[in-house]
């Protein structure tokens, strides 16, 4: 007859513990496991984050260039061969952090000394190019002004046409690494138009330049005539009375302009023999305005001639000064005439 005790044997008592710790294994590695993984992960983006932010290798400013088109794996090599980011991943995971992939431009940046990999990329993402300038002096005839246009060695292109005379504005343009002649060109061509519309419409009334045209005429004429920029108003003025009178001009840079056209210097004093050479450009013997501007006259030029002071002066002569000494009448204007020679024979004693 069997024994109906129902006590486990040994083999079953000794393995529930067994049982009980892996249970309990298993649980403590579930719980583990993840936070492990989590403290891994979140150490990882601490490290990459402090490289992202952290100073850069470069001692000095570096200028690179991005072609349009470079994607960011590209651009971060490129800036990795250039020494001014310490790890092309860490550069790419940040922007791919940000979401900066598309917002990556094209451009010729100057990268500070030891710009973080972080303020590289906002440089990058703000299009902050470096601008580069090319400045056209007042007075210039449109070929001296394109020989400058031409010499410059950053923009790109052919030239265009040269622009007629006083269809360009002096003044300095800035532009980034990949732009043309012939977009510099046409800006300073719309600039000129663009202030002259503005002027034309703030004219005194009365004038005796009755068009644009006229007014671009005239203000190169006082362009030509001083460089003292506190003398403009006044010259303008003695060639509006003129005008009005009528009188002839008499002006020195019109003959000039005749004889060399665009060239714009003589280098030499005006013969007697070309103040009676009949040109249209030569106002000593012509009536009125030349058929064309003779330079490219500046904002303060125009201004002066479409709101010229009120005077009563007609002459003016050079005083020994770099300026001029003003006359209401020829007797007083002949006295300045032989002061001004008087000086000149000093000279040249």
């Amino acid at each position: 007859m069997t024994n109906g005790d129902d006590t486990p044997d040994a083999s079953e008592q000794a393995s529930a513990p067994k049982k009980s710790r892996l249970g309990r294994y298993l649980l403590l590695s579930a719980l583990v496991l993840p936070l492990l993984a989590a403290l891994l992960a979140a150490s990882i983006f601490l490290y990459g984050k402090y490289r992202f932010e952290a100073h850069g290798p470069h001692e000095e400013a570096v200028v690179v260039l991005l072609a349009p088109g470079t994607g960011v794996r590209a651009i971060a090599s490129l800036l990795d061969r250039e020494g001014v980011i310490s790890d092309p991943m860490i550069f790419l995971a940040g922007v791919r952090f940000h979401r900066a992939e598309g917002d990556l431009k094209a451009g010729e940046y100057r990268i500070p000394a030891h710009a973080s990999m972080a303020a590289i990329m906002g440089i990058l993402r703000e299009g902050r190019s470096i601008l580069h300038r090319i400045t056209i002096p007042e007075g210039l005839t449109s070929e001296q002004a394109m020989l400058l246009v031409a010499a410059n060695p950053v923009l790109l292109g052919e030239m265009p046409p040269v622009p007629a005379e006083g269809k360009i504005l002096p003044e300095t343009y800035s532009f980034t690494r990949g732009a043309t002649r012939a977009e510099i060109v046409a800006e300073m061509q719309k600039a000129a138009s663009d202030l002259l519309e503005r002027l034309w419409e703030a004219r005194a009334e009365n004038l005796p330049v009755k068009t644009k045209e006229e007014a671009v005429i005239l203000a190169s004429i006082v362009e030509k005539e001083t460089g003292v920029a506190s003398e403009r108003p006044r010259v303008a003025a003695v060639f509006t009375n003129r005008l009005r009178k009528p009188m002839r001009l008499q002006s020195d840079p019109t003959i000039i302009y005749g004889l060399v056209g665009g060239k714009g210097a003589l280098g030499r004093p005006i013969r007697r023999s070309e103040l009676d050479r009949l040109t249209p450009y030569n106002t000593y013997l012509v009536d009125g305005l030349p058929p064309t501007p003779i330079c490219n006259p500046g904002k303060a030029s125009l201004e002066a001639v479409l709101n010229p002071p009120d005077t009563d002066e007609f002459y003016f002569v050079a005083d020994g000064t770099g300026g001029h000494a003003f006359s209401r009448t020829l007797a007083e204007h002949l006295e300045r005439v032989r002061e001004w020679r008087q000086i000149e024979r000093q000279k040249a004693q």
